[in-house]
């Protein structure tokens, strides 16, 4: 079982908040999304794992029991081109559940026209594969967001 926890604090809004189709309809795969709070700040990996993946906006952790989490930072947040994100690790490094890995600027984001609701994915599951899973309430960095069996 993999416990992922929140990249970032914010209020927890479910995928089917997300402002995306392909992410409120689960094509990505199943988790939740967090409305982050408006400050700049770290994104943290959400699992102990490898890193993957990784753009300014968006990035992927594989943890032990080949678990893939993606967390994507704002959405069409790739048209900025990394404008406002600052990338702390790469891809092919090891890190830590808590770790910082990107810093943003959601007030930016916003600025610039985007959402910043960040989907945290769990890729390559299913919906009967998380438990737990936060859909609504404040989630602080390094809170719960789901289960994985």
């Amino acid at each position: 079982m993999t416990t992922v926890t929140s990249p970032l604090a914010g209020r927890a809004v479910g995928l089917s908040a997300v402002p995306d189709p392909v992410f409120a309809g689960s094509m990505v795969g199943p988790g939740t999304a967090i409305d982050p709070i408006r400050e700049a700040g770290a994104v943290v990996a959400p699992v102990d794992g490898l890193v993957v993946s990784m753009h300014p906006h968006a990035f992927v952790i594989m943890d032990d029991e080949g678990h893939g989490i993606l967390t994507h930072l704002g959405i069409d947040t790739v048209q900025l081109n990394g404008e406002g994100f600052e990338v702390l690790v790469n891809k092919g490094d090891t890190v830590k559940r808590g770790q910082p890995v990107i810093r943003w600027d959601p007030v930016a984001v916003e600025a610039a026209g985007k959402s910043p609701v960040c989907p945290v994915v769990a890729l390559e599951a299913t919906v009967e594969q998380l438990d737990s899973v936060a859909e609504g309430g404040f989630v602080a960095s390094g809170g719960d967001l789901f289960t994985w069996n």
